[in-house]
């Protein structure tokens, strides 16, 4: 990979040789869209994710490329005009990211030169989009020397997600890759960023991801609806109890004050929110005492109410999940990341790896008329410089 990207920087941007750069792709096992509601999520890292290769410039410009969307070509921007543009795609990332960094009072003298690569799919749910955002902010803390440390660039990035790109993100994505350890998955209290490492002890079995091929883009999802439905929800519970987010909330608080919500649809996104976040305390209880099959009826249950109650599925998640549920050797398979396409992660036992990916493969191109991709991860660190 090195030598991969040494040479496409040259070929793009000339002889000058850059420094590289990773940062990974995550996986949220369980704990899903309570990130923004005060809740607790247990995603890890991933040893896939993106490379970066960047150098100084010496000019007032910024210049972006990425090997995955070659068509675009170099996109340039002025160092002092960092607003974003529809054109400037994916380089829209990194720009609000720069922007940010700068507007907290870190000194960017001059511009730079920097290439991407992702082995993360694409709109995949594995966010490619805040390792992007993360490997850009560990660029700047190298390259520029600044004290800034790794939960803060995971805080820049994912303000630069909200206030740069529009996308009502929790900070679950950008911290779990700023913040990843090698066989270690993070259970992170999303209130107040208190977070512990808890050793991924799978046994015989592996994690599978399932990509569903269907292209969404989170800003034209319904994400921010849900959100807001969750943000309306807690403002009518706030009328009759003392919370500051409905993770505060235990199932049987919940179902006492729930009729003061008044509205059904946003009774069951407050529910997911609340029944969610207590599955993944339970989760995380369950691996630290070997209960991986515990662990997995958890991962079962969040995928129901993710269907039932927060209808972020849709067929294609709901049929790799129903098709990996009836495989032999599988412990648990939900959806993971925010929905409406992208991903699943499976726990499948070890000897039955291959025909989980042979039959959940071919029951999901029957049905939906193209096919998904399996991959089958490790756990990884956080970013580097290689």
């Amino acid at each position: 990979m090195r030598q991969e990207l040494l040479k496409s920087f040259k070929e793009i941007f000339g002889e000058r040789e850059p420094e590289l750069f990773f940062a990974p792709g995550r996986v949220n096992l369980i704990g899903e869209h309570t990130d923004y509601n005060g809740g607790h999520v247990f995603p890890c890292a991933l040893t896939i994710g993106t490379y970066g290769a960047a150098r100084k410039n010496g000019e007032k410009v910024l210049r972006f490329y990425s090997l995955n969307f070659k068509e675009l070509g170099v996109i340039e921007v002025a160092l002092e005009n960092l607003i974003y543009d529809s054109k400037d795609d994916w380089a829209n990332y990194p720009k609000g990211v720069i922007k940010t960094i700068k507007e907290k009072g870190y000194a960017i003298e001059e511009g730079l030169d920097m290439l991407y690569y992702g082995n993360i799919p694409n709109a995949s749910g594995l966010s490619s989009s805040a390792s992007v955002e993360v490997l850009t902010g560990f660029i700047l803390k190298e390259l520029f020397d600044f004290d800034i440390s790794l939960i803060d660039i995971a805080l820049i990035s994912q303000y630069a997600e909200n206030h740069f790109i529009g996308v009502n993100c929790g900070i679950m994505d950008q911290f779990s890759i700023a913040m990843g350890k090698k066989d270690h998955a993070i259970f992170l209290d999303t209130s107040d960023l208190s977070y512990e490492y808890a050793p991924i002890k799978l046994k015989d079995s592996k994690i599978v991801i399932a990509c569903s091929n269907k292209k969404r883009g989170l800003g034209d999802s319904k994400y921010n609806e849900r959100r807001q439905e969750c943000e309306d929800a807690l403002a009518a519970l706030q009328k009759q109890v003392n919370i500051k987010a409905l993770g505060e909330l235990k199932e049987d608080e919940f179902e006492k004050f729930k009729d003061a919500i008044g509205d059904p649809i946003r009774t069951k996104r407050a529910r997911h929110a609340v029944y969610e976040n207590q599955r993944t305390i339970k989760a995380v209880e369950a691996l630290k005492a070997g209960n991986i099959a515990l662990f997995g009826e958890l991962m079962n249950a969040s995928h129901v109410s993710l269907r039932d109650d927060y209808e972020v599925t849709g067929i294609e998640l709901d049929t790799l999940v129903e098709a990996a549920w009836k495989q032999e050797g599988v412990i648990g398979s939900r959806m993971t990341g925010a929905g409406f396409g992208g991903c699943t992660v499976s726990i499948v036992r070890d000897d039955c790896v291959d025909s989980f990916i042979r039959e959940v493969g071919k029951i999901y191109e029957d049905k939906i008329g193209y096919k998904a991709d399996f991959y089958v991860v490790e756990v990884g660190g956080g970013p580097v410089r290689l």
